[in-house]
């Protein structure tokens, strides 16, 4: 009885006992590639560690650090929010949301920035370079507040600005237009002269039109075929 006793236990250690050195042989593998900057490589043994072992918040921390470097910034965030809801050492979570922190502030989102690296000190307030990033974090993001507000400021500006040249721009118009001479109003004599010339191309089509009648007649009574418009 004992035996079949020590038997099951060896049967239900041995594979878990295999999987942890599986997993720990993968992240070796996989630091010796971050250290020699084979990020490649070394993503491929971190999700191979998380293969094994989909709780293991060391490789999925390192595999973020990892997709940090190859700048695939959106992936490394998945892996450190996901440790973050397993991590339950306050040290290893410190890591996490600094590591958190960095790409934050590397896409100069410096709020959500300099949350992360609060929460870092949360879990472990002896981190100096979490707080040397929080108090840069905190310095940018006054900086960048100030550029907008001056920007705003330039905007507004450059809207009152036009508006006075605009205004300008109507006042000269108006001043030109009183300033061009005025012509002088036609006289009964130059109206008639236009009347009599209309009078006349008035006359000259009519006798064009009664031509054009004439041959159409003469046409049809030859036999010819007119051209129709549908």
């Amino acid at each position: 009885m004992n035996k079949i006793l020590l038997i099951s236990l060896l049967m239900v250690i041995t594979p878990f006992c295999m999987a942890q050195k599986a997993e720990r042989d993968y992240i070796r593998k996989g630091n010796k590639n971050f250290n020699d900057s084979t990020f490649i490589n070394a993503e491929v043994n971190y999700r191979k560690a998380i293969d094994v072992n989909p709780q293991s918040t060391v490789a999925m921390n390192n595999l973020g650090n990892t997709l940090t470097q190859q700048q695939k910034f959106e992936e490394a965030m998945e892996q450190y929010v996901t440790a973050t809801k397993i991590e339950k050492d306050k040290d290893r979570l410190g890591e996490i949301y600094h590591n958190m922190g960095v790409i934050f502030q590397a896409a100069e989102d410096y709020p959500k920035a300099i949350e992360a690296y609060k929460e870092s000190l949360r879990n472990n307030p002896k981190d100096h370079e979490t707080r040397y990033n929080l108090a840069l974090a905190q310095k940018m993001l006054k900086e960048q507040e100030q550029n907008q507000d001056q920007q705003g400021d330039g905007e507004d500006n450059k809207e009152e600005n036009k508006q006075d040249q605009e205004e300008e721009q109507q006042e000269q118009n108006q001043e030109n237009q009183e300033n061009q001479p005025q012509q002088p109003p036609q006289s009964e004599e130059d109206m008639s002269k236009e009347n009599a010339e209309q009078l006349l191309n008035a006359v000259l089509q009519d006798e064009k039109e009664v031509q054009d009648k004439v041959k159409k007649q003469q046409q049809v009574i030859q036999g010819g075929q007119l051209d129709k418009n549908w």
